[in-house]
């Protein structure tokens, strides 16, 4: 059900508004601050188009485009003029929004960043992409973790952006955090539409969640972002699916407090409760142990698959980036 979507908004519903944003092309800090109008644009048009939306969420890429340039003049920061402009237009509009920067970083290659701001302009969760898409994104891994806070009518978010959500283990910790609707923010290309479907609704499933996602859309001249914004139901039915035209918002309702209630009354297939209770009808509270190997191994940092030494690409020199000569550091840093 997702309430004409959102036209018929329920005392415990939760509006989520997808912008399928027209991929643009960012080279300069002229076009930088074009772009943030058109989304400080869009989130008005999201406010008027539908009275009822809690949170409109724009895509990855939507302020920078596709190009992975790392070019210092572009980059952004949580205290820019950029992230400024989208606080005033969530306070201005009275709407919650999600999105997308690619966040300096001194230390090394520039992150891939994810916020969402609340009603009031205040910034409530701050995200740095785990899995950049090798080997074609240039973009330091995410060293903070899965953040969630709480959001609009009861509901709580995770953000998880793109690639990440190929790794159910991403979704898998969004839901153990709490998260009860997780975002998931894109710039895919047509290829990966047949994966883009099936891992939202798997993720959904698996983990008796909400999710909702979206991509950018249209072309820059040299890339076809495919829009295709998806909410799926916590049961793993989408509930509304999106197209490829370009700033098309896709809307519906979900239901936080349905979802909070299947994780606490489901038996059958209430499945991140059973991962950890594994056999709870033949032993008191289920086996508790971890009996698989890749995560001992990933712990230990000895994480090595059996075909470890026949993989081919290890790095992004056939995308032409440089070799890289720097080691990731696991110590997490908060800004």
């Amino acid at each position: 059900m997702s309430g004409l979507g959102g036209l018929n908004k329920s005392p415990n519903g939760v509006v989520l508004g997808l912008v399928q944003l027209q991929l643009p092309n960012v080279a300069t800090k002229e076009d930088l601050n074009a772009q943030t109008d058109k989304i400080v644009s869009m989130v008005k048009k999201a406010r008027n188009n539908m009275p009822s939306m809690d949170l409109v969420v724009f895509p990855e890429y939507s302020l920078h485009g596709a190009s992975m340039d790392t070019n210092p003049e572009i980059m952004c920061s949580l205290d820019g003029p950029e992230v400024a402009a989208f606080k005033r237009a969530c306070l201005d509009n009275k709407i919650w929004g999600c999105f997308s920067i690619m966040e300096m970083n001194p230390d090394g290659n520039p992150y891939n960043s994810g916020i969402i701001i609340d009603d009031r302009g205040k910034i409530q969760l701050y995200y740095r992409k785990m899995h950049p898409w090798v080997p074609v994104e240039p973009w330091e891994p995410g060293n903070i973790g899965i953040p969630i806070c709480d959001g609009p009518n009861g509901s709580k978010l995770a953000l998880i952006i793109c690639h990440d959500g190929m790794f159910p283990e991403m979704a898998r910790e969004s839901a153990y955090k709490g998260a009860n609707i997780i975002l998931r923010t894109a710039g895919y290309t047509a290829p990966i539409r047949h994966a883009w479907h099936i891992t939202n609704q798997a993720n959904a499933f698996c983990n008796l969640a909400y999710t909702a996602s979206v991509c950018m859309a249209g072309t820059d001249g040299t890339f076809n972002s495919m829009g295709e914004g998806m909410i799926v139901n916590f049961d793993g039915q989408p509930i509304v699916t999106g197209n490829g035209i370009p700033d098309e918002i896709i809307t519906a309702e979900v239901r936080p407090d349905l979802c909070d209630e299947a994780r606490r009354l489901w038996g059958v297939e209430n499945n991140i409760y059973q991962f950890g209770h594994r056999g709870f009808v033949a032993v008191k509270d289920g086996a508790q142990d971890c009996p698989y190997t890749y995560m001992r191994d990933l712990i230990e940092g000895r994480y090595a698959l059996q075909w470890e030494s026949a993989v081919v690409v290890t790095d992004g020199t056939g995308c032409g980036f440089a070799l890289p000569n720097r080691r990731y550091e696991s110590a997490r840093k908060q800004p």
